[in-house]
């Protein structure tokens, strides 16, 4: 099989967005002739079975009214995580077999308590918390999550970092027998990805290791992943092993594949296109219609005010 590089292979070739809504939608309105022949029994039978799943619980940070939580089977089912498979249902079917045990999480660089942690003594000192963060992708979908987590913050005053630290670099788990994703050279591996100091310590920047009151599913990033609600989906790197605090802006994975497409910073900016397609507006998972984008994807009042005087275009 012809395995293209990131160079040749395009997140809108996975899965062409008009082609997948369109089939969404026929589907929609087939079931929907459906609904209105069946009886009032069938139809307390289908609304039971869209109800099934956990429910969300936690509190919701910088949802407007109409976020509503995306249903679970879309957030388990629908995934970029490129370790497991290029497509949206690959992570699904493809990481039911990913061993999460044991494992270690190192901690170090410009810090002065580096250690290597086993996970149950990295999460150990922390207060888990439910949280609902709206989460959009590069592509141009979006979801609502009740995640479960920390925030990053608390982990990083613990390894104390020093004055030499500027940037924190994230490093995904190296392990093509237990990652099939990885025996293709579509990205350079193992991912990375980096914050600023001050973005990995806002306190909106969470550390996950659940979703929807439950551990994380192998496919959404387990054991441990982060979240960073106002970038776009691929800074929340997944399976993090490495925390490391460096002076110099991290190289992260997408940039060195397609610099002139995914910058360092991600921010959601509905005024800066992809250049192959729009940021004004988004599709949430599981909607009809397309709704606009929000400025920080809606957390401008929170974080904002750590880009002021910055070209948003050029540090895109």
């Amino acid at each position: 099989m012809l395995i293209r590089r990131a160079a040749d292979i395009r997140p809108s070739e996975i899965t062409s967005e008009t082609l997948y809504w369109n089939r969404r939608e026929w589907i929609a309105a087939a079931g929907a002739i459906g609904v209105a022949a069946m009886s009032p029994t069938s139809l307390s039978a289908l609304g039971a079975a869209r109800q099934q799943g956990p429910v969300a619980r936690g509190t919701p940070y910088g949802l407007q009214p109409n976020d509503k939580p995306t249903p679970w089977e879309d957030v388990t089912n629908y995934n970029n995580f490129y370790e497991f498979g290029t497509g949206k249902d690959d992570p699904a079917q493809n990481a039911q077999e990913f061993t999460t045990r044991p494992w270690t999480v190192k901690v170090d660089g410009f810090v002065t308590k580096p250690a290597d942690y086993q996970l149950e003594d990295f999460l150990k000192p922390h207060k888990l918390e439910d949280r609902i963060y709206r989460h959009r992708c590069v592509e141009a979908w979006s979801m609502v999550i009740p995640w479960r987590g920390f925030s990053l913050s608390e982990m990083l005053k613990r390894a104390e970092p020093t004055s030499q630290a500027k940037f924190v670099e994230f490093t995904t788990l190296l392990d093509p027998r237990r990652m099939p994703g990885q025996r293709s050279s579509v990205l350079d591996w193992p991912y990375i990805e980096g914050l600023r100091l001050d973005e990995a310590m806002h306190p909106l920047t969470l550390m996950v290791n659940g979703v929807y009151g439950r551990d994380l599913p192998n496919q959404n990033g387990a054991p441990l992943r982060l979240h960073v609600p106002w970038k776009y989906g691929f800074k929340s790197i997944k399976s993090i092993v490495r925390i490391r605090l460096v002076e110099k802006e991290p190289v992260n994975t997408w940039k060195v594949s397609q610099s002139s497409e995914y910058g360092f910073y991600a921010n959601v900016n509905p005024e800066v296109d992809h250049p192959r397609w729009s940021q004004a507006t988004e599709r949430r998972i599981g909607e009809f219609l397309k709704r606009k984008t929000l400025m920080f994807n809606g957390y401008a009042d929170q974080v904002a005010s750590m880009y002021t005087g910055m070209d948003l275009r050029k540090n895109y």
